[in-house]
């Protein structure tokens, strides 16, 4: 096993270095010239700098095909002055139709509006960057690009545009602080691309041209953008973000019905973030007494696996440079995962720098330290996180890291320890460290990449063998194939308590290919199958569950979708499990479990003002039972003011007794309200019939001034059958921006 792995770490190695070449699109010029009048951000070309400005132009095509010019028009122009990036696009509309956007709210959903996007690669490294754009409303989008073409959007920072908009035309126009971004001084060259996505014509294009068979964003395939003097030195600066927040929550009974006496509890609560720059590309964050409440709630799931599942970190502070720390390993082998810090307790303070050493080296430190809270038996923690990362050759790279989680003073269970008056039932370890490194493979081709990681964890609780994770994936893809494979091994002692590992002691492999056919006309764009298989075994490569999927997927030139699915399980126990998660009696371990479904996918054009998506599925389940589970979402949107979304879920779950027949409905109803591009109000209801549990909550956000909001929010909990109240919460939060 060794071995293989070896021999996977080198033909990384390899491919990486064959594939060293010069970036495709450099020959692709913007000369930015220094502005020479003052720019108002009006969304006009009133000033001489426009006029004096190169024009970029000609888009190409990039969907539905990627062989012919756009057939929209888009003139982008930029310029700059001392503090700030000016970019002014101009672009045209077709003749019929009215613009299609989704709502005024920040960092709106790219595939439900037209939009202009800006994405710069500062480092010229192909792999991070920045973006800004805007929908044909006006309403900002921003984030920061890691692994050469995702987009964070989590990311917020202070930055001025508007919209003018007329029948024929969207005028965007911007100014981007250079204290806003990170760059290296003395640089005259940045890589930049400009795209532009019309739902009325279903047209994508972009200025430096690439394949409709990836984003806009990728970095390999941007443009130069060639400054005609070196850059202001980027001026050291810093953030200060202070919160004032006043709530009330009170219980009302537990599970039973009983009610609960405790009086309705009324916080007071202050804290701070802050900001400071250390050097043109290197930032430390800081947080005293943080609070996360105006968050937006997870959108709840239906649970029928044997694994817990995995909910995507929403809170501000651990969001901002992600890439370093939360995107380490896989889906299911997550070395650090943000959302085990603080939970069930509040955290105290924390610090995090990121950011570039130098042209080859990235950073991230993080230290957080959570209190102790007796009601849920939770211990004072520290959590820190240390990892480097190093450029190889054009675009890959290699990441070390450390994750430790220490008890800040532990105690021993009760049961341990007779005499202890703590009420600490299961403290853990005293402590868990992982230590392991990630290789990035990214040649300049674009046709391969994937990764490879080994972990080795160190508990206090655990002995020192089988204490360790690999996992890799190799990917090929070009405009007709995609082939790819994927492996995890874990280890039977290894333990990633700071992370998200769902199972231990097994060998996965999950192999797949997929070919996709081009009609040149007609209403369908693209179609073909593909084939996916999961394998699990267990250490000594014995079979435990597979999973075998066979899909067919049709896309039409509206950007509809439809697919057939057939699918094969094997699942052979590994420990006793209840099929239907709700606490009936459980199957055996050891017990083997094998069916076969079908099913299809299908998901309407997003330009619509109603939109719907559909996936069902049906066939066997566990014991010789039948599943039917159908899962549906529909939009409206009352554009710009009004996006409406209903998600809805139901599973049908016939089996022998005793768990006989069991129907779980899960409807969770969301509407978007923004009145302004600063006023919002958002409203959640969830009603989850295999938790028992209904939830309903409001949130009103009024940025007042840049990156400044004032939250009321509130939070009311239900139990199912009958229905009675489980808790109420109101809470008002002020947070301001203040920017030296």
């Amino acid at each position: 096993m060794k071995f293989l792995q070896l021999i996977f770490v080198g033909a990384f190695f390899l491919k990486s270095t064959l594939s060293f070449a010069q970036k495709k699109n450099a020959h692709i010029q913007y000369h930015i010239k220094q502005a020479s009048d003052s720019i108002i951000i009006d969304g006009k070309m009133t000033e001489t700098a426009w006029k004096n400005a190169q024009v970029a132009e000609k888009f190409g095509m990039v969907l539905p095909m990627d062989t012919s010019v756009a057939n929209l028009p888009t003139e982008v122009r930029m310029t700059y002055d001392k503090k700030n990036i000016y970019i002014l696009a101009t672009c045209f509309k077709p003749a019929l139709g009215k613009d299609m956007v989704e709502s005024l709210k920040r960092d709106w959903n790219f595939g439900k509006n037209d939009n202009f996007l800006l994405f710069i690669d500062t480092y010229g490294d192909l792999t991070n960057g920045f973006a800004f754009g805007t929908n044909a409303v006006g309403a900002q989008w921003d984030g920061t690009m890691f692994d050469g073409g995702s987009v964070d959007l989590n990311w917020d920072n202070i930055w001025t545009s508007a919209v003018f908009n007329d029948a024929t035309k969207y005028v965007w126009e911007a100014a981007i602080p250079f204290t806003s971004i990170r760059y290296k001084n003395g640089v005259k060259e940045w890589g930049i691309n400009f795209s532009r996505n019309d739902l009325k014509t279903t047209e994508k294009s972009s200025w430096a041209t690439m394949p409709r068979n990836f984003p806009t964003s990728s970095l390999s395939y941007t443009g130069s953008l060639v400054w005609d003097r070196a850059l202001p030195a980027h001026q050291n600066n810093f953030s200060l973000i202070p919160y004032f927040k006043t709530s009330y929550g009170k219980e009302y009974a537990n599970a039973d019905g009983s009610k609960i006496a405790t009086p309705a509890s009324y916080g007071r609560e202050i804290g701070m973030d802050a900001k400071i720059s250390l050097s043109s590309s290197l930032n430390l964050d800081l947080t005293v007494n943080p609070d996360f409440s105006q968050v937006e709630v997870d959108r709840q799931v239906t649970n029928l696996s044997r694994f817990e599942l995995f909910f995507p970190e929403r809170r501000q502070f651990f969001l901002e440079n992600a890439d370093l720390f939360a995107n380490l390993g896989f889906a299911n082998v997550r070395p650090f995962f943000s959302r085990r810090i603080g939970l069930n307790t509040n955290i105290d303070f924390g610090a995090r720098m990121s950011g570039r050493i130098n042209k080859n080296w990235r950073i991230g430190v993080m230290d957080m330290k959570t209190a102790e809270n007796t009601n849920d038996n939770t211990l004072a923690q520290n959590f820190a996180v240390l990892a480097f990362q190093r450029k190889l050759f054009k675009k890959s790279s290699i990441e070390f890291f450390y994750i430790d989680k220490t008890v800040i003073e532990y105690k021993a269970p009760a049961a341990a320890n007779p005499n202890c008056n703590c009420v600490f039932q299961d403290p853990g370890a005293p402590y868990n460290k992982n230590l392991g490194f990630e290789y990035l493979i990214a040649p300049s081709n674009n046709l391969w990449s994937g990764k490879t990681i080994f972990i080795k964890s160190f508990s206090s609780n655990k002995p020192g063998n089988k204490d360790f994770l690999n996992a890799g994936n190799l990917q090929y893809s070009n405009r007709k194939w995609t082939v790819s494979w994927q492996h995890e091994i874990v280890g039977n002692n290894f333990n990633a308590e700071v992370g998200y590992v769902p199972r231990n002691n097994y060998v996965k492999i999950a192999p797949s290919i997929t070919r996709l056919f081009f009609p040149k006309s007609g209403s369908i764009l693209s179609h073909g199958p593909q084939l996916m298989g999961t394998y699990y075994y267990d250490m000594d490569f014995a079979r435990t569950d597979n999973t075998k999927l066979f899909t067919y997927l049709v896309t039409f030139r509206d950007k509809s979708t439809i697919a057939g699915v057939l699918q094969n399980d094997y699942v052979q126990l590994l420990a006793p499990f209840d099929p239907t998660r709700i606490g009936k009696q459980t199957l055996a371990a050891n017990t083997k479990h094998s069916w076969s479904s079908i099913g299809l996918d299908w998901i309407s054009a997003p330009q619509h003002q109603a939109t719907f998506a559909l996936s069902a599925r049906t066939g066997g389940y566990y014991a010789n039972g039948q599943l039917l589970s159908i899962t549906g979402n529909v939009g409206y949107r009352i554009q710009p003011f009004i996006n409406f979304d209903l998600a809805v879920t139901y599973n049908k779950i016939n089996l022998p007794q005793p768990w006989g027949n069991n129907h779980f409905l899960l409807l969770g109803p969301k509407v978007d309200i923004t009145m302004t591009h600063k006023i919002f109000f958002t409203a959640f209801y969830q009603y989850n019939e295999q938790t028992k549990n209904i939830n309903f909550n409001t949130r009103f956000q009024w940025r007042y001034k840049p990156v400044s909001d004032l939250f009321i929010v509130y939070t009311d909990n239900y139990y199912i059958g009958p229905v009675f109240v489980k808790n109420r919460a109101v809470v008002l939060k002020l947070t301001y921006w203040w920017n030296k």
